[in-house]
């Protein structure tokens, strides 16, 4: 008979091969930006916090409700009192006393409370609107390390680019050394080049491993999993997008949550002056006492004398004088009031700043794109005429070098240009409001 643990290794193989897989396929901007939203640690404690706030609610409203509490206690009288009327003295209880009791208590009218639970309702639409704001900032941040990531391995594809042609003439120097058609410090000369770039390309690689990381680490993603960053995410950008004259405020994350925090400033100050109300509560108790002068309180056939109690009232508290701390208190919310509406007035004025400098951005970028292309171009046009003239003798080492330099420079300038390009795009739509239509 086949033992069940002779399965194991086949179950751990399938889901090794499983996850290299998943591994291979390639991590578009949505897909990355749809599992931080899922994955990140503040995303997900954003959404804790609307669980905890669900709770602060219910915490804040149970003190509408009854209160009820029940209560025992048991004493021993070592010296009993004494009563005296006169001459005569009377012994106020015995011995052994015990008494189980339960209290009521409700709350008829109190409006700090009314007002505390108005106030936790509107704490609920802050933690969403904030749970809200966070998957945003999420968005950006990952979409800005995305294109990050595209950037550096664009630059690492130019720089094995370069090392090949390096190699080529390196090839070919060698050979005309060897023949006696070069001088030695020409070979020296590309061998230094050649060196350069390849330290060059140790050093990229390293920094495409550190952004690779840094993604996945704003994506919620163990850093040790394998991500296949597809390069024709990073397209060319041909025209720019439409752009309306003004945004909508009054929608954005950010002017709606500053709202709601006026909101709860208001209803704090509303708070502070319910505690010149008067409150009025209901109470009521049930109790059983027993008392005896034995131990035998608890013996159905001892001694012990049981009576009853029981009491229902209302409780009437006026609040006279404080010492103007109420009053204190009110003025400080006044100014918190105060200090949301400069808030709102001051945030208002940014995001119009953010939208417009964003259009500035992208008219920029996108005249630097064309232009950057051209230029790469032309770098790669005039290259390949060094690099014919070079190898029919009519163009010096120093002129192919300076011509390569000029064309790798040409295209990194070019790849910034779409990153630039990409984030200031970001930025715009962000401004719009409409940067969750990235996840689609």
């Amino acid at each position: 008979m086949i033992k069940p643990v002779k399965s194991i290794p086949v179950l751990w193989l399938c889901l090794l091969v499983s996850t290299i897989v998943n591994a291979q396929q390639p991590l578009t901007l949505k897909d990355a930006l749809n599992f931080a939203i899922e994955n990140n640690a503040t995303a997900r404690k954003s959404r804790l916090d609307i669980d905890g706030g669900k709770f602060k609610t219910q915490e804040v409203r149970s003190q509408a409700l009854p209160q009820v509490t029940g209560n025992a206690s048991l004493t021993y009288n070592a010296i009993i009192g004494q009563l005296v009327f006169g001459d005569q003295a009377f012994v106020l209880g015995r011995k052994w006393n015990d008494n189980a009791g339960v209290q009521l208590s409700q709350q008829l009218f109190n409006q700090t409370v009314f007002t505390g639970l108005k106030a936790a309702r509107t704490s609920e639409s802050y933690y969403n609107l904030t749970a809200e704001f966070t998957d945003e900032q999420i968005i950006e941040l990952v979409a800005n390390n995305y294109y990050q990531v595209l950037v550096s391995r664009q630059q690492l594809n130019v720089i094995d680019t370069n090392i090949k042609n390096v190699k080529v003439v390196e090839k070919i120097i060698s050979n005309q050394y060897s023949n006696g058609l070069a001088k030695k410090i020409d070979v020296d000369r590309i061998k230094v080049n050649l060196t350069n770039l390849q330290t060059q390309r140790e050093q990229t690689i390293n920094a495409v491993v550190q952004l690779e990381n840094q993604l996945k680490f704003s994506m919620g993603m163990p850093v040790a999993t394998v991500i296949n960053v597809p390069p024709d995410e990073l397209k060319k950008v041909e025209t720019l997008p439409q752009m309306a004259d003004t945004i909508n405020i009054a929608g954005r994350i950010e002017m709606r949550l500053l709202n709601v925090q006026r909101e709860l400033y208001t209803l704090q100050r509303k708070a502070y002056v319910a505690e010149y109300y008067p409150s009025l509560s209901l109470t009521g108790n049930l109790s059983v006492t027993g008392q005896s002068d034995k131990f035998d309180l608890f013996n159905k056939s001892g001694s012990a004398f049981y009576y009853n109690a029981s009491a229902i009232g209302l409780t009437l508290k006026v609040p006279i004088f404080n010492g103007f701390a109420t009053r204190s208190r009110i003025r400080q919310a006044n100014v918190d009031i105060l200090k949301a509406d400069v808030d709102i007035k001051e945030r208002s004025n940014s995001l119009n700043l953010a939208y417009e400098n964003a259009k500035i951005q992208l008219k920029n970028n996108i005249n630097t794109i064309r232009a950057q292309r051209q230029n790469v171009t032309l770098a790669q046009e005039i290259y390949n005429s060094t690099q014919n003239n070079y190898n029919n003798g009519l163009a010096a080492l120093t002129d192919l070098l300076d011509t390569e330099n000029a064309l790798t420079e040409a295209q990194n300038s070019y790849t910034q240009a779409l990153l630039n390009y990409k984030i200031a795009e970001i930025q715009l739509i962000k401004s719009n409001g409409n940067i969750k239509s990235l996840l689609k």
